[in-house]
């Protein structure tokens, strides 16, 4: 099986890919001639030769070029069973940017895939297409209600390439990741939330995900062979409040905002009982306050 991984490079795909190499086969131990033969294989596709040289190093397969780029995306789908869309932009790129790699090259990626025979297609997505809350944990059932203070053209991109990726007719079987806030390894997100949890009340809550159960999520995704329907959510099992946040990054809550309020007490709050039930899915850090105790922030 040759899996190819887009947005390798990335804060989820740099902690997935090793991990995907591991459960591949194609990791610690296994000598490089061994790996192309009786174990599995992986691709990534990354736009800087250099930034592919750790890969390579653990024994994936680097094909060098630009999602966005048509004749980049038919060398890396050639031969290829299947695809992880790691790939991603969003805070802080322009609108028109965003747009063009979560909508148009995740489908045009989609297309692309189809027609090189690919088998499985798996689209990493976020729980923030779900929009507004409903008053209770989100759930795959929910159609996405546009609207909040978090939507615009991340959250809107992801949503209309999940719809283009599952109406694409022709065999290939495509399942959905949504991703809640996710951190871990090393990654800054943990110290980025505090651009929004300043301004937030002391209440308000945030669902998250440690790198090594988003990892877990995905590859469940990509080799189950079955599934109860293309979509599931990845999350952990307590989301966080601001208080919490500022109290894990060691600083003080700003002044005044016990004045604040939560506008949707519920937004972005996942269930996790589908990927539970369907796919054996147990995070292997409950919440975020195990991890650091874990060492694992």
């Amino acid at each position: 099986m040759i899996t190819l991984v887009t947005g390798a490079t990335g804060q989820v795909g740099r902690r997935f890919v090793p991990r995907l190499l591991a459960q591949a086969g194609a990791g610690m131990g296994v000598p490089p001639r061994e790996r192309s033969r009786a174990w599995g294989k992986v691709r990534v596709l990354v736009r800087d030769a250099a930034r592919g040289e750790p890969f390579a190093g653990l024994g994936a397969e680097v094909v060098v070029g630009d999602l966005r780029d048509e004749e980049a995306l038919g060398k890396a789908v050639a031969g290829v069973d299947a695809v992880v869309n790691v790939a991603a932009a969003f805070r802080g790129v322009p609108d028109e940017e965003a747009r063009a790699v979560n909508r148009d090259a995740a489908v045009a990626l989609g297309r692309a895939a189809l027609g090189a025979g690919v088998r499985r297609f798996v689209q990493v997505s976020t729980g923030l297409v779900y929009g507004t809350g409903r008053g209770r944990p989100l759930t795959e059932d929910d159609e996405s209600r546009p609207g909040g203070e978090m939507w615009g053209a991340y959250p809107e991109s992801k949503a209309i390439a999940e719809r283009e990726l599952l109406a694409l007719d022709g065999g290939m079987e495509v399942r959905i990741g949504r991703l809640p806030f996710v951190y871990g390894e090393g990654d800054p997100h943990l110290a980025d939330s505090l651009r929004w949890a300043a301004h937030w009340a002391p209440t308000q809550r945030l669902h998250m995900g440690h790198h090594a159960d988003v990892g877990q999520g995905l590859l469940r995704l990509l080799y189950a062979p079955a599934v109860n329907g293309p979509l599931y959510n990845i999350a952990d099992d307590a989301p966080v409040t601001a208080v919490d946040l500022h109290q894990l990054n060691g600083v003080e809550m700003p002044e005044g905002t016990h004045t604040h309020t939560d506008p949707d007490p519920w937004f972005g709050i996942m269930s996790t009982q589908k990927i539970r039930r369907d796919l054996g899915f147990r995070p292997i850090y409950p919440s975020v306050w195990t991890a650091r105790d874990a060492g694992a922030l």
